[in-house]
């Protein structure tokens, strides 16, 4: 659990204008923070499962945060992840892209049949 002079630095750090403390940007920083000390702490209490739920639950609600990011504001996106020494995620891949990319490959192979 992240202390409250370390929260308000990530904060004032990440923070987009001046009243800002639930951007993505700042949430994203927390949760960073966050996984950062939970996974230092599993390292040395490895049966400490309901920490390991909470690790897995923190991971996956920075992801979903990440994959807003990147779909609303690709530049602070990329900057974020830049700060933050992240790796870029690969969102989910919508139904009617692969549609479309089913829809291409046939076409191509029926292309090549005649």
């Amino acid at each position: 659990m992240l202390d409250k002079d370390k929260k308000q630095a990530l904060i004032k750090k990440f923070k987009t204008h001046d009243n800002d403390t639930g951007s993505p940007q700042v949430q994203i920083a927390i949760l960073t923070e966050e996984i950062s000390e939970l996974t230092e702490h599993l390292k040395t209490h490895k049966k400490d499962f309901s920490s390991r739920r909470g690790l897995f639950r923190k991971v996956n609600l920075r992801r979903k945060l990440l994959i807003f990011l990147s779909k609303t504001e690709p530049e602070n996106y990329e900057a974020l992840i830049k700060k933050l020494k992240l790796k870029k995620i690969s969102g989910p891949v919508e139904k009617q892209d692969l549609l479309e990319d089913t829809i291409k490959v046939e076409e191509e192979l029926a292309e090549e049949e005649k």
